[in-house]
């Protein structure tokens, strides 16, 4: 005996699906990840020269700013799934994203190191009770064969606000002189309040609030009976989970190096101008709106095991070339093969989570091992600044991220297919796009 779990989709006239609600939820989702953290964190790398001439910061300082913000981003990831669980998903997202925009208004008016410290780590807090909610939707809204893709679209936010960043922040300085840095912090601040109120316009927390299925469901009826669910799943017990936060921690480590120092090694060491190097973020901001759509979808398709390693290895790559020194050419690959996967894994790892835990779990496991990945991004930037300190240079550094993605790379290697059992007691393959629509109706 069957009963339904969601009203069918109304059809077109031509009999087939019109347009399901859940790309709007990705359009929506895109522009917090575009506020909390394209502009509270990846803006960074482009106002770091400029602060820190005004600032008199050292190239340690400089990292241990970037640290401030993760530990504030790691510490909002371990309660933000809980939090979206009582008040909603949606709630929390508009109440985290005026947290970032308060925060980043504050920073405009900082007279020191200690100041923006503390502040932009309350930023992080904010970033991290979006990221995670935000990333938990894509369980909710979307099955499995189509978790890559959506959550792809989603993180290309981050390379929208670089593009404006690699734009705004040199104009800015240009126009208003050494503290223009100051207004790209309020303007910034300013479009992230206007993201708070759209984004909480257009989200809902689940499909069934529009009557619809996930999208891709191949099925809207399930046995009254279902027996064991993937909801009752431990996740703290499923070792898979401690596997995929070590690559995910390596991820954090890394590639926060490249973002956060760049432009610094541009300007201070290659001796680009501030313009310039603006332009080269840019690029990364450009090439980077690719990178989650195409990794993602190619995720659903060859595997999140092989997914993973590709864009591993071409991170490695990056992080050589520009460790070595090497002239022009190698520079731009550098940053082209950086952008053209820049925001691939947190793509793959949310669409890889949800096929190992099911959507009823992801929130709670996306936060999980964000908040392993935490450790990687607050560690990277303060280890990566040391370095440079003691050394003159952020090329001992570059070697060091690319090190780590090759751990990665082996560590992604010994990833096994997602097993989930279902109500017959049978493991149902994470692949199987039908298994998983029937396990996970919503």
């Amino acid at each position: 005996e069957y009963h339904v779990i969601f009203p069918p989709m109304q059809n077109s006239p031509t009999g087939k699906p019109t347009f399901h609600y859940g790309w709007v939820i990705v359009f929506a989702g895109m522009l917090c990840i575009l506020a909390c953290l394209g502009f509270g964190r990846f803006a960074l790398g482009m106002l770091l020269p400029s602060m820190a001439a005004t600032l008199h910061l050292s190239y340690s300082e400089m990292g241990f700013i970037s640290t401030a913000n993760f530990l504030g981003y790691l510490a909002s990831v371990l309660v933000s799934a809980h939090w979206a669980g009582r008040i909603g998903s949606r709630r929390l997202i508009f109440l985290a994203l005026l947290t970032v925009a308060v925060s980043m208004a504050l920073v405009s008016r900082a007279t020191g190191f200690l100041s923006v410290l503390l502040l932009y780590m309350i930023t992080g807090i904010g970033s991290g009770a979006t990221n995670v909610p935000v990333m938990g939707l894509v369980a909710a809204w979307f099955s499995s064969g189509k978790r890559g893709r959506a959550a792809g679209f989603i993180v290309i936010g981050s390379g929208f606000a670089i593009m404006i960043a690699g734009r705004l922040i040199p104009f800015l300085n240009r126009w208003i002189g050494p503290e223009g840095w100051r207004t790209s912090w309020l303007i910034l601040a300013g479009l992230v309040t206007l993201i708070a109120f759209v984004a909480f316009g257009l989200l809902r927390d689940g499909p069934e609030e529009k009557g619809l299925a996930p999208v891709g469901a191949d099925e809207t009826a399930v046995p009254d009976d279902p027996g064991p669910s993937v909801a009752e799943v431990n996740i703290y017990r499923k070792g898979v989970i401690y596997h995929l936060g070590a690559i995910y921690f390596l991820f954090g480590y890394t590639y926060v190096i490249y973002a956060t120092f760049i432009v610094t090694t541009l300007v201070r060491e290659r001796g680009f101008p501030e313009s310039l190097a603006g332009i080269f973020w840019m690029w990364v901001g450009f090439l980077s709106l690719f990178s989650g759509p195409v990794f993602g979808t190619l995720s659903d398709r060859i595997g999140r095991k092989a997914g993973l390693m590709i864009v591993f290895s071409l991170q490695a790559v990056s992080y050589l070339l520009i460790a070595t020194r090497l002239p022009g050419m190698f520079l731009y690959l550098s940053i082209g093969f950086f952008g053209l996967v820049a925001w691939s894994i947190p793509s793959i790892m949310a669409a890889t989570i949800s096929d190992y835990v099911g959507p009823k779990k992801s929130a709670a496991a996306i936060g999980f091992v964000t908040f392993i990945f935490g450790f990687g991004q607050i560690s990277g930037p303060a280890v990566a600044g040391v370095l440079a300190e003691r050394t003159g240079s952020f090329s001992s550094s570059f070697y060091m991220a690319a090190a780590f993605a090759g751990a990665a790379i082996v560590l992604s290697g010994f990833l096994r297919k997602p097993q989930l059992t279902g109500s017959t007691g049978k493991k149902v393959s994470g692949n199987s796009r039908a298994g998983l629509s029937a396990l996970f109706p919503g």
